[in-house]
């Protein structure tokens, strides 16, 4: 009976050593062994593993992509302006041996380092550049250089960063007051230019138009003093013609239209002599 329960015992503890002997690696973690606290491997890949129990023991860590998210940050321009600027890095755990040296395995610590990386290059960044570049323009070429400069440094703690994104510009509330004023006056004065312009082309169109309907009504009348000068020549021409023919009774008409246009009324009065040209044919009808 005793022999059987050392026997019993033997196995168990035979299973518990084998058990400590054993260790799995998830594809979403990366493994390090270490040996009386000594780094022994740090390469495993996913899947099944054997240590030497109470000499090696084992830590695992997160090998997913992590968000590093802070509060924004306030950043001058070129032109000595505050910013402020939030921002958010993506990054994974690429070489675990170096993250465990450099940080101590710890992603707080990680995320310290980083930020502080981060923030660095954003301010070389930011200092090159003027508001209007940084809002309008260069944004683009601000993130790659950043990304290249980050996983540079990134890279001594072990670290891979996959992504970092400006999230927001924006002015701080003391100083937007004061800009959109200035933005506000620049357009005005933008409005005004364009107005005057405006002006400008009205007065010149008009101008023109003054002037083209001047010269219009210049030739018309030009057209139409011609056109009546030769209708009463030729009139005149038609009339000669046809008095020339008899002047006697030419005269006899015109008198007549005289007469008419002197008594067309019954108060009419002229005061001439009998013997004036003007009655002659009252005189001698004949």
């Amino acid at each position: 009976m005793a022999a059987r329960q050392i026997v019993i015992g033997g196995a168990f503890a035979l299973a518990a050593l084998a058990s400590m002997a054993v260790f799995t690696v998830d594809e979403t973690q990366k493994a390090i062994r270490f040996r009386l606290g000594e780094i022994v491997q740090a390469d495993y890949t996913p899947g099944l593993h054997f240590k030497f129990p109470l000499i090696n023991n084992v830590r695992k860590f997160d090998a997913r992509i992590q968000t590093l998210d802070t509060e924004p940050e306030r950043l001058l321009t070129a032109e000595k302006k505050n910013l402020l600027v939030d921002s958010f890095v993506k990054w994974r755990i690429a070489d675990v041996g170096r993250f465990y040296t450099a940080v101590g395995g710890d992603p707080a610590a990680a995320n310290g380092k980083l930020d502080q990386i981060t923030k660095d290059g954003m301010r070389s960044e930011f200092s090159k550049r003027t508001v209007q570049d940084v809002v309008a323009g260069d944004r683009q070429q601000i993130m790659d250089t950043l990304s290249t400069t980050v996983r540079r440094e990134a890279a001594n703690l072990g670290i891979e960063v996959v992504d970092v994104r400006i999230k927001r510009v924006d002015l701080p509330a003391d100083v937007s007051s004061s800009v959109f004023r200035r933005m506000r006056a620049e357009r005005e004065r933008v409005a005004r230019d364009f107005r005057s312009r405006g002006g400008e082309a009205a007065e010149r169109i008009r101008a023109d138009a003054d002037r083209q309907s001047t010269v219009l009504l210049a030739e018309a009348y030009r057209d139409a003093e011609r056109v009546r000068g030769e209708g009463d020549a030729q009139a005149s021409a038609i009339y000669a013609e046809a008095y020339g023919r008899d002047p006697a009774f030419y005269a006899f008409y015109r008198s007549l239209g005289a007469y008419r246009a002197s008594f067309s009324g019954r108060g009419d009065v002229m005061v001439l002599q009998p013997d004036s040209e003007f009655f002659q044919f009252f005189k001698q009808p004949r």
